[in-house]
């Protein structure tokens, strides 16, 4: 095999944003488990577009043996990431639609029955989201459990409106990770308010500490308002906290 340039990612301090992963034309870099991973050699030109775009300094071009790029086989790879995903595909996903975007809430004018959306960025999953969006720059973050929007009638008009989010669960999911990409967001973006949303139930209260942790590692003095939703959807407690 050549000696080349190829990109070489550093998981112990990829965090998992995606940003690469948009930044590469050839489709090279997915999200798996949480962190970004060069899927194939021969998608990857070597040239280094997606460095620029690493919060985290994660990425390097290193030059070792490796097969050649193959033009061919990459535009092959792009045509079948834009398909949609077949429902018994058990394939880790390189979704376009993980795409950062900054949206405004649609409208319901003219149609019956409807109910407006009020979600204003993509993507919502605490482990896709960028730290450095310019959407959280300035703004009031809601971090809610994701058994919330279901149990919550009401969500999208009564808390999401006006708000970016951030969703994940405190129990099935790794906390550091999400402490981490908690810290980073709040640390770079001076936002105007956080707000912790979760269900009564034990286990998603550790959504609050997750937020205690993150301000704590940031060093900015924020403090939280902690929202505890009923399984029946009501707000049962609401209180302010100081990390």
């Amino acid at each position: 095999m050549p000696v080349r340039n190829i990109v070489k990612i550093d998981e112990d301090k990829c965090n998992g944003c995606g940003e690469c992963m948009t930044a590469c034309a050839e489709g090279a870099i997915e999200i798996i488990d949480g962190k970004a991973k060069l899927v194939s050699e021969i998608y990857c030109d070597g040239l280094g577009a997606c460095l620029g775009h690493c919060p985290q300094d994660a990425i390097t071009i290193e030059q070792r043996q490796s097969e050649d790029f193959d033009e061919k086989a990459t535009e092959e790879h792009l045509a079948k990431m834009a398909q949609p995903a077949a429902k018994s595909s058990d394939e880790p996903c390189g979704c376009p639609g993980m795409m950062a975007r900054d949206m405004k809430p649609t409208s319901s004018e003219g149609k019956t029955g409807s109910v407006q959306s009020q979600l204003q960025q993509w993507p919502v999953q605490l482990h896709l989201l960028s730290p450095a969006a310019s959407y959280f720059k300035g703004a009031d973050l809601l971090l809610t459990a994701d058994c919330v929007p279901f149990a919550m009638g009401d969500f999208h008009e009564r808390l999401l409106k006006g708000n970016r989010i951030a969703i994940g669960c405190p129990k099935l999911d790794d906390s550091s990770v999400y402490i981490d990409k908690m810290a980073e967001i709040i640390k770079i973006n001076d936002l105007a308010s956080l707000t912790v949303v979760h269900m009564e139930v034990p286990c998603c209260s550790g959504l609050a500490y997750i937020a205690k942790e993150a301000i704590a590692n940031s060093g900015v003095d924020i403090a939280f308002e902690d929202i505890t939703i009923g399984l029946n959807g009501d707000i049962t407690n609401t209180e302010t906290i100081s990390a």
